[in-house]
């Protein structure tokens, strides 16, 4: 996909990451210079504990960063109210869902909270967006199941959904393929892929899976110990960045195939 400069949706300047106690600071990272335009797909990657998690909740808003500042449309996160926030982005967690009895309609109406009014009721036009929302992530024959009945792909296309239908410029989804299998994983990757297409928003996921990301993707950020690059795939492999991402003794980065291997003894 062409890349998109006419709007970008998230910036950061000089962003540091972690967390801070009365004793003492901890920084995750620092030196956070990132844009994310609209219209793309954006995969956040790095190895286990690396911080991809602190990163998505400090830019969601969920936790302060240490220093530097975070733009959403041009305007400081730090500015936004509460209900303005939920109308601009919209976040997938990792956490459990506590709604399960809730139907698959039901759960995706809960992304109109933020324009509804305070008993919640539901115009025809909040019941259009869902129902839209529902077709994009092909749900239709689902939607009068109980969420404890899905399985944890159709269980995560029901999030999505979710989020489609708060009808936001910015979707972050953490770990969106966490408990999938190979197909699933892949189904969900390229699912998100073709919503940025159909819907010209920005979507940035953290994912452990580099090889899809790199496939799918039209931006990667990489978190190494050293420093936080975003750049299309092809500039970041030109680079040589992925083979920074593991010790050097188990895991390379084929540049020709654009993929791991693990190294032979």
């Amino acid at each position: 996909m062409a890349k998109n400069k006419t709007h970008i949706i998230l910036n950061t300047q000089e962003l540091s990451i972690g967390y801070r106690s009365k004793k003492r600071t901890s920084i995750i990272a620092d030196t956070i210079n990132l844009e994310l335009t609209k219209g793309e797909l954006i995969g956040l990657v790095g190895a286990n504990g690396i911080g991809k998690s602190t990163l998505i909740r400090t830019l969601s808003n969920i936790q302060q960063p240490l220093a530097g500042n975070i733009d959403l449309n041009g305007k400081p996160l730090t500015n936004y109210a509460g209900l303005e926030l939920a109308k601009t982005m919209s976040l997938v967690l990792t956490e459990q869902l506590m709604s399960k009895n809730l139907s698959v309609f039901e759960l995706i109406a809960l992304g109109r909270q933020p324009y509804t009014n305070w008993v919640g009721n539901l115009t025809k036009t909040d019941i259009a967006i869902i129902n839209k929302a529902i077709a994009q992530t092909h749900l239709s024959e689902l939607k009068d199941r109980k969420s404890f009945e899905l399985s944890d792909g159709q269980l995560q296309k029901v999030m999505i959904a979710r989020a489609l239908a708060q009808d936001t410029d910015l979707i972050i989804l953490d770990e969106p393929t966490t408990h999938l299998d190979m197909y699933h994983k892949a189904y969900i990757l390229k699912l998100l892929q073709q919503l940025t297409k159909d819907t010209n928003k920005t979507i940035l996921f953290s994912s452990h899976e580099i090889d899809l990301a790199i496939q799918l993707c039209d931006t990667m950020i990489v978190m190494t110990k050293d420093k936080v690059v975003a750049d299309s795939p092809c500039k970041l492999i030109s680079k040589g960045i992925f083979n920074t991402l593991f010790p050097e003794d188990l895991i390379g980065f084929d540049d020709e195939t654009g993929r791991f291997r693990v190294k032979k003894s």
